[in-house]
């Protein structure tokens, strides 16, 4: 058994390979992450073999959006859960249990191809990070993040709003601007400062890049025929943050762990809304405004 060691969002995690035909090469956007040595403390392990014994599937309870592809949870007798997880064809990719803190998890991968393989691991590994880190004021959002003088920079918005666009009109208009992460940054609440980090999972660019940095602002995007910004009260910008979260309503402690965390991220960043055109002006209207 080959077993790799990660840190991703200061968090370290175990990927455990039991057949040959599975190692590492499945996922390379995990290599900028890798450790050499075994951590001290894991937040989850994930045993990848795909001879595993499937206990029968309970009603569903739920479905986990990932990137319009929805995936089936289902809840264990032992309080853990079972995912399906099927690509955008419904081709199923793998299976993953977890038990119910998501701290031991084990997947089976079902692909005939190298891309459903990947996709299948990448995917049960992105959901049980998610899940594990929930309680410690960890959220892995929907985000673009661009990095200026030092910060980072969230962009929020449901798909196809415009999100990577803005986050490139930064880079093209303001000087010293670097992409952090272009789908799924994790962000964290860090000794009472909020910090977001690159991560492996990062949409359809491949920005996978260890890199940190404190929070600068959160902009919820939203398409108008004119540009304006304004900041959201409180509530506001905890309706918009909520659904920008890898969560489980249905689990009570992943989903308390996610409000908690996007209240202190509220209370110590706090959230604007971007009404806009995509152009240069607007790029230049955001960061002047949330970049004092």
């Amino acid at each position: 058994m080959k077993t790799c060691y990660y840190e991703i969002g200061g968090h370290s995690l175990a990927v455990c390979f039991v057949n040959e035909e599975n190692s590492d090469d499945l996922i390379p956007s995990f290599a900028p992450f890798r450790l050499q040595e075994e951590p001290a403390e894991l937040l989850f392990t994930m045993l990848v073999d795909d001879n595993l014994d499937w206990p029968e599937q309970n009603d569903e309870i739920g479905q986990f959006d990932c990137g319009g592809c929805n995936h089936g949870v289902y809840r264990r007798d032992d309080g853990g859960y079972l995912y399906s997880i099927h690509d955008i064809h419904d081709v199923l990719c793998s299976r993953m249990q977890s038990n119910a803190d998501f701290s031991e998890c084990s997947v089976s991968l079902y692909g005939k191809t190298w891309v459903q393989r990947n996709y299948g691991l990448n995917n049960a590994l992105m959901m049980a990070y998610a899940f594990a880190s929930a309680c410690s004021a960890t959220m892995l959002m929907h985000a673009s993040v661009i990095r200026q003088g030092g910060k980072g920079y969230l962009m929020t918005a449901p798909s196809g709003t415009g999100k990577s666009t803005h986050t490139r009109l930064w880079y093209d208009n303001i000087p010293g601007c670097d992409l952090m992460n272009d789908d799924n940054p994790v962000v964290r609440i860090v000794d009472g400062q909020a910090v977001v980090y690159g991560s492996p999972w990062s949409g359809k660019t491949r920005c996978y890049r260890n890199i940190q940095a404190p929070v600068g602002g959160i902009v919820r995007i939203q398409q108008r025929p004119e540009n304006s910004i304004r900041k959201l009260n409180p509530v506001e910008a905890f309706c918009n943050l909520l659904p920008a979260m890898s969560n489980m309503k249905w689990d009570k402690r992943v989903y308390n762990g996610i409000c908690d965390g996007i209240g202190q991220l509220i209370q110590l960043v706090g959230m604007h809304e971007l009404g806009c055109l995509p152009n240069a002006e607007a790029a230049i209207l955001c960061h002047d405004t949330i970049a004092k």
